[in-house]
């Protein structure tokens, strides 16, 4: 009970602590003005469920690519460089989208999202063991989770001006009386028009953000930050590897955070696609999103708080309880009410991420920056997973259920690994580690 009373950020780290936690809400805005972008590049571009996921696939692939290089740089020099290369990566990959929509070129904005989520890596790969630092190692989860408590509050931004500034501007999603696309009626010349306008509307945003990301760079850049360099620095990376691949904890956290990245973005990518078979336009569809991440934040706040009373790895079982219970409503109840059950999954995502990554991390000593960058690494869930749902929605039906409503199979498996691992790691509390 002692370390319930333990303080979770000292006032000397304070500031610090609100510097980092603020890259939080700038990755999270990342990540939800691009979810919405999949339905938006299969309309104007004209392309499929499948290929309109690479979008994820290039977005959640940088992770995959940069986690570890970002870890090695880390380990070399310290969190604040890794945390400006981060930083300039990302507003890079931002600025591209004025070319690429000036080519009108889908793989070069695939290009543009595979750079900014180098800069994401970086972000990741640094932030999160960094939170994990400043502090007590006993309050280290509930730290950890309370600075991710503000990446979803990036994300409903990201989330708002997805549905306010972008799919609401686009001409391509307009609709007839009877609820028929316009743009599919067109001639190739007035495609071309309204193509062209569509991806100037994608690409404003983008830009803008670029320039958000340069002007916190500068922040960082001359703040004074605690001199917290990677505290396995002088450690040979096989040796830290050797070790994490035999720590069970670990191995199966990194395991359970691929699939519940995947879980995640699955369930806020193809909202928008489950709402659009009932009907519902692609803008309005998305305020079931932005519903969906309001539910995310309260959730995420209240289970940091039950953190206090009950145990971390039990919470991750319940909730991933849940998760299973209302995936599969979402699976064989039609029409609104399966989508109120979508809608109702973020709840029990809420508190996933930071305690499947503070778990995996607990006792991993000298190895976290290379942990860390598994971890981060993990995140290529959310790159394997869609372009699959994707696949499978374009089948249009199977047996007796749409397609759509069938896909939502791959998040309820998804949340049943979690469970396992949930249980696994609250029995270990009684078992030494193997």
């Amino acid at each position: 009970m002692n370390d319930l009373k333990k303080i979770v950020v000292e006032k000397k780290l304070l500031v610090p602590f609100i510097l980092i936690t603020s890259l939080f809400a700038l990755w999270g805005f990342a990540n939800d003005i691009t979810n919405p972008m999949v339905a938006a590049f299969k309309t104007v571009m004209e392309i499929s469920n499948a290929k309109a996921a690479m979008v994820q696939f290039a977005f959640y692939g940088g992770y995959a690519t940069m986690a570890i290089p970002a870890a090695l740089i880390i380990k070399k020099y310290s969190y604040k460089l890794g945390i400006i290369i981060g930083l300039a990566l990302y507003a890079v990959g931002a600025l591209l989208f004025f070319p690429a929509a000036q080519f009108e070129i889908f793989g070069f904005f695939l290009v543009s999202l595979y750079i900014l989520t180098f800069g994401l890596a970086f972000l990741e790969t640094t932030a999160n063991p960094y939170i994990l630092s400043m502090g007590d190692p006993a309050t280290a989860t509930r730290r950890l989770n309370l600075a991710q408590s503000f990446n979803p509050l990036g994300s409903i931004f990201g989330m708002f001006v997805a549905s306010k500034l972008i799919l609401s501007s686009l001409e391509s999603d307009k609709r007839d009386a009877t609820g028929n696309l316009i743009f599919e009626t067109l001639d190739a010349a007035e495609k071309a028009a309204i193509r062209t306008n569509d991806l100037g509307v994608i690409r404003n945003p983008y830009v803008i953000l670029g320039f958000v990301v340069i002007l916190m760079l500068v922040v960082i850049a001359v703040s004074k930050m605690p001199k917290r360099e990677s505290a396995d620095h002088e450690i040979h990376p096989y040796h830290s590897f050797k070790r994490l691949i035999h720590n069970r904890i670990y191995r199966e956290g990194v395991l359970a955070q691929v699939f519940y990245v995947g879980a995640q973005i699955m369930c806020w990518t193809f909202i928008i696609h489950y709402a659009d078979n009932l009907g519902i336009p692609k803008a309005e569809a998305q305020n079931y999103n932005i519903v969906a991440m309001a539910i995310f934040i309260a959730s995420r706040f209240i289970s940091t708080l039950l953190m206090k009373y009950l145990n971390p790895r039990l919470m991750l079982l319940i909730f991933a309880v849940g998760g299973m219970i209302t995936t599969s409503g979402v699976i064989l109840i039609q029409g609104m009410p399966g989508l109120y059950l979508l809608v109702a999954t973020s709840a029990f995502m809420s508190l996933m991420f930071p305690t499947i990554y503070g778990i995996a991390l607990e006792n991993v000593g000298d190895d976290a920056t290379l942990g860390a960058a598994g971890l981060v690494m993990a995140i290529v869930g959310g790159a394997l997973m869609p372009p699959l749902q994707g696949w499978i929605i374009d089948q249009g039906t199977i047996g007796f259920l749409p397609a759509v409503n069938f896909s939502f199979l791959l998040p309820f498996v998804c949340f049943v690994v979690i469970a396992v691992y949930g249980y696994r790691t609250y029995h270990a509390l009684k078992q030494p580690t193997v």
